[in-house]
């Protein structure tokens, strides 16, 4: 039998060389239930429950109700045959030379038994000591040191502007680009949310975070939207909001007629679901008054949305950006403005381009 202990920190490091590589694992292991999976992984990993949902439930329920021996007697069985199932439709065509990395919620009996049983089979099987809990502790510790070498170069601009779409030419260019709102699925505002894609739990994100920082090359700028502590539900990782903060900053600029049609572009299931747009403006009751809302309200039924997106860009992201930026954004007052000709993917491949030679 060939099972290793590894502690989480070490894991981590290990983790850097990508999956297969010589030195590093060839398959990392989740041995938890779906859900507990669904919540947040190591990045990579693949889900083989030793116990599913339902089944977590039944041996909790018995070990309460019953006794912890008929528990974990029940629970052995169902952990026996749910290895067996994984070994048929994962392991018997693998080589000698697999080696997985197991762990479970604590490291203990879950990813301990399917370690063993890989082992046995001749597999060298790796184990994080303390599981998932520990590796997020060493997670967590490790991200402001990913931060800090980082060079931040910030796009700033009011709502509109064309800062993802910036971002996403600058990564089409070959630019380092952390695109938060993308790793998020929100579009960080009270009408950011995107139909039919609900945002990670909040450890998903800090792990997709740190996945996309230790990415990074130190040597050449990262670029990252001027965001808010908040995008959605989700809170960006304090480490990383103040570099960005305190970083150099671009503001770019867009007229004010393309700014308008750059949103109906990107949100356009507001213009598809009328409704669904008048429902959202709901949320902007206790800030802008009723009657201003009801006004908004009553112009998307009669199909005014240029009217209604015009005037929420003037009335109230504009004056809400620009207080944030001041506020918050240290070097924003010496930002080096960039102006697009207009919202194209060809205008902002170009200012893209202009900006890389920089």
């Amino acid at each position: 039998m060939s099972v290793q202990i590894l502690p989480a920190p070490e894991a981590l490091a290990r983790l850097a060389i990508p999956l297969g590589q010589a030195g590093g694992f060839s398959t990392v292991i989740d041995a938890r239930s779906e859900d507990e999976f669904a919540h947040d992984h190591l990045p990579g990993a693949v889900n083989w429950p030793s116990l599913d949902n339902a089944q977590r439930i039944v041996v909790g329920t018995m070990y309460k109700q019953v006794s912890p021996f008929e528990a974990q007697k029940r629970g052995a069985a169902m952990v026996a045959a749910n290895i067996a199932q994984h070994i048929e439709r994962h392991v018997l065509d693998l080589p000698k030379s697999w080696q997985p990395l197991v762990y479970c919620w604590r490291g203990g009996k879950r990813s301990g038994s399917l370690a063993l049983v890989l082992g046995q089979i001749g597999f060298k099987v790796t184990l994080i000591e303390g599981g998932y809990k520990a590796y997020r502790q060493a997670m967590l510790l490790d991200l402001p040191q990913r931060v800090a070498p980082l060079q931040w170069r910030v796009i700033c601009g009011p709502t509109g502007s064309g800062k993802t779409r910036l971002l996403q030419a600058l990564r089409a260019e070959g630019a380092q680009v952390l695109d938060l709102e993308d790793l998020a699925s929100h579009r960080s505002s009270v009408l950011g949310l995107i139909p039919g894609h609900p945002q990670p739990s909040q450890k998903h994100f800090d792990t997709l975070v740190w996945d996309a920082l230790r990415q990074f090359d130190p040597g050449r700028p990262v670029y990252v939207e001027s965001e808010s502590r908040k995008v959605g539900n989700l809170t960006v990782p304090e480490p990383l909001m103040l570099a960005i903060r305190s970083s150099p900053c671009y503001a770019l600029e867009l007229s004010e007629d393309e700014r308008v049609g750059l949103l109906l572009e990107d949100y356009d299931f507001f213009v598809k679901d009328r409704a669904f747009f008048s429902q959202r403006l709901d949320a902007l009751t206790e800030l802008r008054g009723k009657a201003v809302v009801q006004k908004w309200q009553s112009q998307i039924a009669a199909g005014q949305m240029d009217a209604v997106v015009r005037d929420l860009l003037l009335t109230h992201y504009d004056p809400t950006y620009a207080s944030s930026l001041q506020r918050n954004f240290s070097q924003s007052g010496q930002a080096t403005p960039l102006r697009a000709d207009n919202r194209s993917p060809q205008a902002m491949q170009a200012l893209a381009r202009q900006l890389v030679t920089l």
